[in-house]
């Protein structure tokens, strides 16, 4: 049952996931967490995928976050939270670990866990309408330390502490004046500007679109960079991508990339 919760659809080199409770809006409960791990770092693990697309089921929420009602049985102390974070600090590494580009197609309400879940793509558009914030003070609950490294990574800490301080849910145009969104389209046309960005990713070369990803997560680490580390950029030079970009470009012709 547990694997309903999230379903995978795929697209030649571009894989869709779709957290899937549309009768509840999306709402995030544990088998949604810990398979949307176990998902993500088996698509990780794909050589042959290029772009991760991330959705909610219909268009009317990506998530609100966590379903409430699951509180009392799994999460009424700190003893049962410790091992429901297990569970979702799991996911969210392996969102944060995933070596393919992913984009977060929002539609309707992005609140809470499906905040967190979206600040964890690479790209993020959304529509018109789209809600955002966590109004986890509201419940007397507080973002954990490693829930809240990827909102600040994006937003910095004046708007992470207006976020959570203030617990409002604020419109599209608020989203992108923060940095929480990438682009804002009509509702209508979020879910074709959203494939059509995955396949521009998907287009290009596989190879460099994982260095550039590797690169960008080492920025945030103070410790200075070593010798291979530095020599990592240059590798490119000797892939069989780069002949094929190269020669391409001379040729004036689209460049079919083999991900070598």
């Amino acid at each position: 049952m547990s694997s309903d919760y999230i379903l995978v659809e795929r697209d030649d080199d571009i894989a869709t996931v779709i957290l899937n409770r549309p009768e509840k809006l999306n709402a995030l409960i544990k088998p949604m967490w810990q398979r949307l791990g176990e998902v993500v770092a088996e698509l990780s693990a794909d050589d042959s995928l290029r772009c991760v697309v991330l959705r909610g089921a219909g268009d009317k929420s990506f998530a609100p976050g966590n379903d409430i009602s699951e509180f009392e049985e799994s999460r009424s102390n700190s003893k049962d939270a410790k091992i429901y974070g297990q569970i979702h600090h799991a996911a969210l590494a392996a969102l944060g670990e995933c070596r393919h580009p992913m984009v977060a197609l929002i539609q309707g309400i992005c609140v809470g866990g499906g905040l967190e879940i979206a600040s964890l793509c690479d790209l993020r558009i959304c529509g018109e309408s789209s809600r955002f914030g966590i109004p986890i003070n509201r419940l007397g609950l507080c973002v954990g330390i490693r829930e809240m490294n990827a909102l600040y990574s994006l937003v910095g800490k004046a708007a992470t502490l207006e976020i959570l301080l203030e617990g409002r849910v604020f419109g599209a145009d608020e989203a992108l004046h923060k940095g929480l969104v990438t682009r804002v389209v009509a509702d209508g046309e979020v879910e074709a500007e959203a494939y059509a960005t995955a396949r521009r990713i998907a287009d290009g070369a596989p190879l460099v679109a994982r260095w550039h990803k590797q690169f960008m997560r080492r920025q945030v680490d103070p410790a200075p960079l070593s010798e291979e580390e530095k020599d990592l950029s240059y590798l490119c030079y000797d892939t069989e991508d780069f002949e094929i970009g190269y020669r391409s470009f001379l040729a004036k012709t689209k460049p079919e990339f083999k991900g070598r």
